[in-house]
């Protein structure tokens, strides 16, 4: 990977993706790079939306990045110094193409105004994008050797997903998406229109509570599938830890306001105090 690559790819996480960038200090100066460039080129693709004007234009976004990883795209792909990153580790490091390929193509979902329909398509989302990025992280801080964290990263990716949708609830609300499983909010009697109008009520609270304890579930089964791996691939799954406090401090009575979040200081504390204990 060109120095240059690494230090870019280094300041787009930085900017894009702040708790993953803090996630990256946990391990040693090679690791760290590899891990750098798998967050930042994923911070890539889940940005896409907020950059494209249209879907089309997200559409051939995601389909560069499609295309550079099939060793099909035009043009000097690794005068991209985002693409030259990931496409140096995945040598390095074996890292397969299918799951990078499908974390591409779960992200077209995020294109469009269709609301997340249930929660085995939620469950499948997050494990075509946050749950792949734990599997592979694994596999970089095992060497590229294959590993399997199994329930680890498929729990954890799952809280993860909740939790970052449950933060931004309010965000996406204003912005006519709605990501997580509408089944469930309409279980509860919510009606899309009073959420897209940001009007809160005792159905919506319901609703969300569910969705939380949902995610706390999945929490504490990741920490149990995490205790069993081997000290060396834990480091990777430490954002357990913060998302653990970030799921303590939403106000679900408040789904509408910016979720108040740690200050930065303390998510570096917190992931190294997990590491301490655990890893």
């Amino acid at each position: 990977m060109k120095p240059e690559s690494a230090a870019y790819a280094t300041d787009q996480l930085r900017q894009n993706d702040r708790d993953r960038y803090f996630a990256t200090l946990l391990v040693g100066p090679k690791e760290r790079e590899a891990l750098t460039a798998l967050y930042a080129f994923n911070a890539d693709i889940a940005s896409v939306r907020e950059r494209a004007r249209e879907p089309a234009a997200g559409e051939i976004r995601l389909q560069w990045w499609a295309d550079a990883l099939a060793g099909e795209g035009h043009g000097d792909v690794r005068s991209n110094p985002l693409a030259d990153a990931l496409l140096s580790i995945v040598a390095e490091y074996g890292l397969p193409i299918p799951p990078l390929t499908r974390m591409i193509a779960a992200r077209r979902f995020d294109l469009y105004q269709d609301p997340m329909p249930d929660v085995p398509t939620f469950e499948g989302y997050a494990g075509e994008t946050a749950s792949a990025l734990y599997q592979l992280g694994a596999m970089i801080l095992n060497g590229g050797r294959p590993v399997e964290p199994g329930d680890a990263a498929g729990h954890l990716g799952v809280a993860h997903a909740l939790i970052g949708h449950l933060r931004a609830f309010g965000f996406n609300a204003s912005q006519g998406r709605i990501f997580l499983p509408w089944e469930i909010l309409a279980i509860c009697g919510v009606e899309e229109g009073e959420v897209l109008a940001g009007q809160h009520s005792e159905r919506l609270a319901i609703a969300l509570s569910r969705l939380a304890e949902m995610a706390s579930q999945h929490l504490l089964k990741a920490e149990v599938a995490i205790n069993a791996l081997p000290r060396d691939l834990r480091p990777v799954f430490a954002p357990v830890a913060v998302l653990k406090a970030q799921l303590r401090r939403l106000d679900l009575e408040s789904p509408f306001q910016r979720a108040e979040d740690l200050p930065d200081w303390r998510k570096i504390a917190t992931l190294w105090w997990w590491k301490l204990r655990n890893a």
